[in-house]
């Protein structure tokens, strides 16, 4: 009896320990949010090498301040993307059915090296490199019924032709079985071999959520020995899914494509592309309970600066953003303590923008905050989402810092107590982060915005 009660307790002990230790490597992974560039808001399907090398060349001059991650997005492994169905668009696979990189588009892949060169090239400018894939395995590959790597398996053991992508006719789904898990263990185990430091998967986090391929592919990565950072998109991904997306990732996304738009009216059962700035502030506040180190709710990439040549929506453009509704987005994503993925083309920053990206205390709050969360306020007719202002705190272990945000499209005037942002109802001054001017101790904090603006203040 008592072996048998030993015995037990040892088995409790190594789960809590394996379960511990996955946790652990997590939060080492993404201690922070992670902070980068992808290409598909300035470059959509069309991204090449010359390309991604110039503005990795960009990112690598803001790494002091942060940022890591360089991303090709959607669209390497396409001979022709804009062509009009799968079979033209001509992926290019190799002989185990595993998507490689277009020799034409990336010259330094030719000779079945794929990444690996371009790889080395951005760790070798103290970055970290990612791509995009969407998640199954391609119908041509099913087609020819190749060999997976690694296994007795063929492609048609692994596919499951009753789960497609909806809306990317490229793939069908992975099976849950041995033969699915044996074609992501090899297409990671390529892919590891390149050097990659970051996966972003679509059509698996939700329309529809796939938990079976979320769990392989982290059970993929985790057999590579590579600390590979596995991003989840596209969103809404549910609430009610918190716990399992962020047992296996450490980015999911929590919209649909955010673009450069303050506000769309959606109709029920129509979606809700494209998600504009408005709408991100409520969804961010739902998620704001589940953010912690290694598992980051994600309201998408920042579609500020330029986005050209061809972005992934709409026509090549200067953002549509004013400059208060860029600040304010930037602040948003910040205090909130969403990943920050830049999409501007980076080789055309602005000065503005890049005021913003450099800002030193908008990125400590960002990547150091011990508590973040929005600020108490009034209810008005029981909803949140009527009332014409946002506020939101954090702190770090050296500050405490403020935002507030004007959703009207008029300017806004207020007099706010220190209470609604959980500070003591006493006098205090504060530092005007972005019109960098000190503001003299008050009884309440006077604010004055322009239309879709905002404020941020440290407390000194």
């Amino acid at each position: 009896m008592f072996q048998r009660t030993l015995s037990a307790a040892v088995i409790l002990l190594l789960l809590f320990c394996g379960s511990s230790l996955a946790s652990a490597s997590a939060t080492k992974l993404a201690p922070a949010p992670p902070l980068g560039w992808n290409s598909w808001d300035a470059y959509g399907l069309t991204i090449d090498e010359a390309d991604y090398r110039a503005n990795t060349t960009v990112l690598a001059g803001l790494k002091q301040y942060g940022w890591e991650y360089s991303v090709i997005d959607e669209g390497w492994y396409m001979q022709d993307p804009f062509a009009d169905k799968v079979e033209t668009r001509k992926y290019v696979w190799d002989a185990n059915g595993i998507l490689i990189p277009v020799a034409n588009r990336f010259p330094s892949a030719a000779n079945g090296a794929g990444f690996k060169p371009l790889a080395d090239w951005v760790h070798a400018q103290g970055l970290k490199f990612g791509i995009h894939i969407v998640r199954g395995i391609p119908r041509g590959v099913v087609d020819q019924n190749l060999p997976i790597a690694g296994s007795s398996f063929q492609a048609t053991d692994a596919a499951d032709k009753d789960s497609p992508c909806p809306w990317d006719e490229g793939n069908w789904g992975v099976r849950d079985n041995a033969a699915g898990q044996a074609y992501y263990d090899s297409m990671l185990k390529l892919y590891a071999s390149w050097g990659l430091d970051y996966i972003k998967v679509d059509c698996i986090s939700d329309h529809p959520y796939r938990p079976s391929e979320i769990r392989q592919i982290a059970e993929a990565i985790k057999k590579t020995g590579r600390p590979i950072l596995l991003s989840l998109s596209p969103g809404p991904t549910q609430l009610d899914h918190a716990a399992e997306v962020a047992k296996y990732a450490q980015m999911w996304r929590i919209s649909d494509d955010h673009w450069d738009v303050w506000s769309v009216p959606h109709k029920a059962g129509e979606g809700e592309f494209p998600f504009g700035v408005r709408d991100a502030f409520d969804r961010l506040a739902e998620w704001a309970p589940y953010v912690k180190p290694g598992a980051w709710p994600d309201e998408d990439m920042l579609p500020e600066g330029s986005l050209t040549p061809h972005p992934g929506w709409g026509e090549p453009r200067q953002s549509r953003y004013t400059q208060d509704e860029q600040r304010t987005e930037f602040t948003l994503w910040a205090i909130s303590r969403s990943p920050l993925i830049l999409g501007t083309n980076l080789t055309k920053l602005d000065d503005f923008t890049r005021s913003l990206i450099t800002n030193k205390d908008a990125l400590e709050i960002n990547q150091r905050s011990i508590e973040s969360g929005q600020g108490l306020m009034p209810l008005k007719d029981g909803k949140t989402d009527s009332f014409p202002q946002r506020y939101w705190y954090a702190r770090t272990r050296s500050h405490q810092y403020l935002a507030v945000f004007n959703l009207q499209d008029e300017p806004s005037t207020s007099d706010l107590p220190w209470m609604v942002f959980h500070l003591e109802d006493k006098p205090h001054a504060v530092f005007d982060i972005w019109n960098q001017k000190r503001i003299p101790r008050a009884k309440a904090l006077y604010v004055v915005l322009a239309p879709h603006g905002c404020a941020l203040f440290r407390v000194d």
